[in-house]
């Protein structure tokens, strides 16, 4: 499994001292599916990469959508957050919640 993060989301996850995080995708909204980002524990059948102080989960239903994505921290104007930036993602709905692949 080969996720990136970057150096922004590297400082905010150990700002917020997580030790695991899900990362995801799970079928909703307009798109077709919704991203999952959520502090978690490990379950059998999870790929676990590991970076240090931190690792990051991803159940084995997720893990084709989000192979070779990178998570990154923006601050866009007033708002500030975890985005997954996915080079399988081929389209978004309006509100930017819902996303739909290739794979």
């Amino acid at each position: 499994m080969n996720i990136e993060i970057t150096d922004n989301a590297i400082v905010k996850l150990l700002e917020r001292k997580v030790d695991t995080v899900r990362l995801g995708v799970t079928g909703g909204g307009c798109a077709g599916f919704e991203y999952i980002f959520a502090q978690d524990h490990v379950r059998d059948g999870d790929a676990v990469i590991d970076y240090g102080k931190f690792s990051i989960i991803v159940d084995s239903e997720s893990q084709p959508y989000l192979e070779g994505m990178t998570l990154d921290y923006v601050k866009e104007g007033l708002q500030e957050y975890f985005k997954f930036l996915n080079p399988h993602e081929v389209n978004a709905c309006g509100c930017g919640v819902s996303v739909n692949f290739d794979v």
